[in-house]
């Protein structure tokens, strides 16, 4: 199976691997002082802000694909783009789109501070697509403390060339009706939005060292089957056809059941509903507006044909410790042994090369 050019939909820069000097002149001149920098204590770095840790600086190697693969690395190689871009060519990746810088949030209580980090992020993120904008794809998170705010550094971000942008399903009720406006943004923009696991669970912990982190590793990708209902049931994409949710890092298996039992409820439920009746099914709606991405599918072979090529979105997880890197051109081909090799091209590069706009 031979494919000219992967499209990998979901890979990371996490915020251990961010440069120190990153919100350095990024913020306003007000916030400046509060904002993001690392504080080194008892052999440790750590990325403060406001006086409260929100994360890590750098980790010890073992926490990497790149370690993995005998490549060395101080944490900091992910966010090198000319370093990034030699890890793609080992890969026989040609391009990459890229989720930061926290999965599980930044935890900045102060919403203006919040929303300003972002946009700094957000600011760095083009400058580090413009080493190779034909390749290279950060996305931008939106702030969820209000709407008129998201709304905003969407339009902020769509009029600066990012191509797509990222907002935590976790942290707002996303069928609420005073968020319509940044559906439609977005669908005016033309910018898809990309609803990413890393929260929704109620009593796993994210727990190292313990059977906890493999417990919430297994259930994590199917905690977006509330967001996916949400956005589906309320008509908030039915009422913006152009708008494309990705449901990033869901994996594919819950998914055919999934979409069949919402057609099914759809019609038990939906004739009595006072507040919104969709007027498509539900698997309709998906097909026309929803992306699902995947890494390694045991099941991929069995699963993908159930719901068809046109909603799923191959992803190495660079540099994540279970990313296929650097073998996932070996790794596809075990994993869709036995597919046609066009159902495999769309669901490992073209749909992400079309939604994405690098073609």
């Amino acid at each position: 199976m031979t494919i000219q050019r992967l499209y990998s939909c979901d890979d990371h820069l996490d915020i251990w691997n961010l440069p120190r000097d990153l919100w350095v002149d990024r913020l306003p001149a007000r916030l400046s002082e509060r904002g993001p920098r690392v504080v080194e204590q008892g052999g440790s770095a750590w990325w403060t802000c406001d006086s409260g840790v929100i994360g890590p600086y750098r980790l010890a190697s073992g926490y990497s694909a790149i370690a993995r693969a005998g490549i060395d690395d101080d944490g900091s190689r992910a966010a090198i783009p000319h370093l990034r871009l030699e890890d793609m060519d080992r890969d026989g990746i040609y391009a990459s789109v890229i989720y930061g810088p926290n999965l599980f949030g930044l935890p900045i209580s102060d919403p203006e501070l919040k929303a300003a980090v972002l946009a700094g992020y957000n600011d760095w993120a083009l400058e580090f697509n413009r080493h190779a904008p034909d390749r290279l794809c950060v996305l931008p998170v939106l702030p969820t403390h209000a709407p008129q705010a998201a709304v905003a550094e969407l339009e902020r971000v769509a009029k600066l060339g990012h191509r797509g942008a990222i907002i935590s399903p976790f942290e707002f009720r996303c069928s609420d009706p005073e968020w319509e406006p940044l559906w439609s943004a977005a669908a005016d923009a033309q910018l898809p939005i990309s609803f990413h696991i890393g929260h929704g669970t109620s009593q796993l912990r994210v727990a190292p060292g313990s059977w906890e982190l493999a417990a919430f590793a297994t259930v994590g990708p199917m905690q977006l089957d509330e967001p996916l209902a949400m956005m589906i049931f309320s008509g908030a994409l039915e009422r913006h056809p152009g708008l494309r949710l990705v449901l990033a890092e869901s994996g594919i298996g819950w998914l055919p059941y999934f979409v069949r039992r919402m057609d099914h409820e759809a019609e038990k439920h939906l004739p009595k509903a006072q507040d919104y009746r969709l007027q498509a099914k539900p698997s309709e709606i998906f097909r026309q507006q929803v992306y699902a991405t995947f890494e390694e599918e045991p099941l991929g072979p069995s699963l993908l044909p159930l719901l068809g090529p046109d909603n799923f979105m191959w992803a190495s997880d660079y540099p994540h410790p279970d990313s296929t890197f650097p073998y996932s051109r070996q790794a596809i081909s075990e994993a869709f042994a036995g597919l046609d090799p066009t159902f495999v091209e769309q669901v490992t590069a073209l749909n992400c090369a079309r939604l994405y706009r690098f073609v």
